[in-house]
């Protein structure tokens, strides 16, 4: 298989509006559109033929490591697609890829589906706001929402530190400093240690890791900063708990402490397939922090989140299973999709009934 059939993969996928080209050896090219894998009609892909594309997207430093950690995730910029995110991994021995197609523009945020609140904790001085979910569930595009936001209303200065970069944000009200990781600096870690030395009024953590990564992230936002930052799991209460459990002893008691001081808010979101098939609906539970949520964060009573989000509809927070039966209210999903991706399916049913 030549790049010029990559580029012509490529360019069929963004034609027929898919998210990602699937690069697996034993079977042909495959797309996903609208959350469904889609084969082409093609020969099966052979171990020589992906390894041939990966030799030639990759740069030597970036196959050094890929040779090193067997997996890497770059961005490139193709003529016909735009900015596309490959993701490089192993099987069997043999270099296989993804790549995600990154969008050119930031879409309205009812467009997205996202929530009205989400633009006041866009608009906080400080303080931490997290987008958490599973892999796929929109949070990068949440993200650079976000700062898209921000980008449009205020004089300020943004850094971003991501791995890879997935959308290019042109300088509007803001500055805008975009910095990938491999290709202007060399780890997240000693990346978001330095991003405090640049003056930044809002720092974009791709993702955060590890304990170093959350630790300096809270930092950053107790000292003044806005900070924005992914994370994979599946809910809010389980956004914490993660963030509170990768510390110990005295450790974790300070990270207590500093979570509830700076965070401003949580979005926990996921995509799901729409009632015509047609397109994916986003889902979301959102929790805005106040002074009960950071007493509840103080005191370690996470498992009484839920009914305190239940009770702050009002506020604009939302429950999940809430945002679901509200979709399925809409026609928007079918009971079926609301039911499996429920938290308490039985009240789904009670409701329903």
């Amino acid at each position: 298989m030549s790049n010029s059939n990559l580029d012509r993969l490529l360019s069929a996928a963004k034609e027929f509006d898919g998210s990602d080209l699937h690069l697996v050896v034993g079977v042909p090219p495959a797309f996903r559109v609208n959350g469904e894998i889609i084969i082409a009609d093609e020969d099966a892909l052979t171990a020589a033929d992906v390894q041939r594309i990966a030799g030639s997207l990759l740069n030597e430093q970036q196959l050094k490591k890929f040779e090193q950690e067997w997996e890497l995730c770059i961005s490139l910029l193709h003529n016909t697609a735009g900015r596309v995110r490959a993701t490089f991994y192993r099987r069997n021995g043999h270099p296989e890829m993804s790549f995600r197609f990154c969008g050119e523009h930031v879409a309205a945020r009812q467009e997205l589906g996202l929530p009205e609140k989400l633009d006041d904790l866009a608009r906080r001085p400080n303080g931490l706001v997290l987008i958490t979910g599973p892999t796929g569930a929109g949070k990068t595009t949440t993200l650079n929402y976000l700062v898209d936001v921000i980008n449009s209303e205020r004089r300020c200065k943004i850094v971003t530190i991501e791995d890879p970069i997935e959308f290019v944000h042109e300088n509007k009200r803001a500055i805008v400093v975009q910095q990938e990781v491999l290709t202007d600096v060399r780890s997240f870690n000693r990346a978001l240690i330095h991003v405090l030395r640049q003056d930044p009024d809002v720092i974009v953590v791709g993702e955060m890791r590890d304990h170093e990564a959350i630790a300096t992230a809270l930092t950053a936002a107790e000292t003044g900063h806005l900070v924005l930052a992914t994370m994979h799991s599946p809910n809010v209460s389980h956004a914490l708990e993660r963030i509170v459990g990768v510390f110990d002893g005295n450790a974790q008691r300070q990270i207590v402490l500093q979570l509830s001081n700076a965070l401003q808010g949580i979005i926990a979101q996921d995509l799901l397939p729409a009632a015509d098939r047609t397109r994916r609906v986003l889902a979301y539970e959102l929790l805005v922090a106040g002074n009960a949520v950071r007493n509840l964060i103080r005191e370690g009573q996470l498992h009484q989140l839920e009914n305190l989000i239940q009770t702050g509809r009002k506020d604009g927070m939302m429950l999940m299973d809430n945002c679901l039966y509200d979709l399925y209210c809409k026609c928007l999903i079918t009971y079926d999709t609301a039911v499996s991706r429920a938290r308490h399916p039985d009240r789904m049913t009670q409701k329903k009934n």
